[in-house]
């Protein structure tokens, strides 16, 4: 088995920790909203990684935004998953296995974006900030 690389963010490396520390009843927010912990391969170095994001329900699964805050580039882990998209997705005290795939389908695409935005406005804001396009990822059910 892979070994757990924690992130170089101490943000992120906080949360995750307090959060699978407690079993997942606490550091369940992010920025006032529910988050979910998404633990992934990471790419270069093939250890296992996990980022805090905020909780987007759509359908079956989870809706994940490589948003980055409006960053001009995309946050590490959306490489990760593109490579490898088997992840386990902690909601809560729940683990799921859920298989990711990037939606670059408009209809599709702009559904699940208009979901997340009115889950958490900051994304709209984010893509405001930003000339990329901001990647999304639906997580469903192995």
């Amino acid at each position: 088995m892979a070994e757990y690389i924690p992130s170089a963010l101490d943000w992120v490396r906080e949360q995750v920790e307090l959060y699978e520390s407690s079993g997942g009843t606490e550091g369940t927010l992010r920025k006032g909203f529910p988050c979910i912990i998404v633990t992934h391969v990471g790419v270069k170095t093939g250890g296992i990684r996990k980022i805090p994001l905020i909780r987007v329900m759509a359908d079956d699964g989870y809706v994940l935004i490589g948003s980055f805050a409006g960053s001009p580039k995309h946050p590490d882990w959306v490489y990760n998953l593109r490579a490898s998209p088997d992840v386990e997705i902690r909601d809560g005290t729940e683990v799921y296995k859920m298989r990711v795939r990037e939606v670059e389908d408009d209809p599709e695409r702009q559904r699940l974006w208009d979901i997340s935005v009115e889950t958490f406005p900051s994304y709209g804001e984010y893509q405001e900030m930003t000339s990329r396009r901001i990647p999304v990822f639906i997580g469903e059910p192995v």
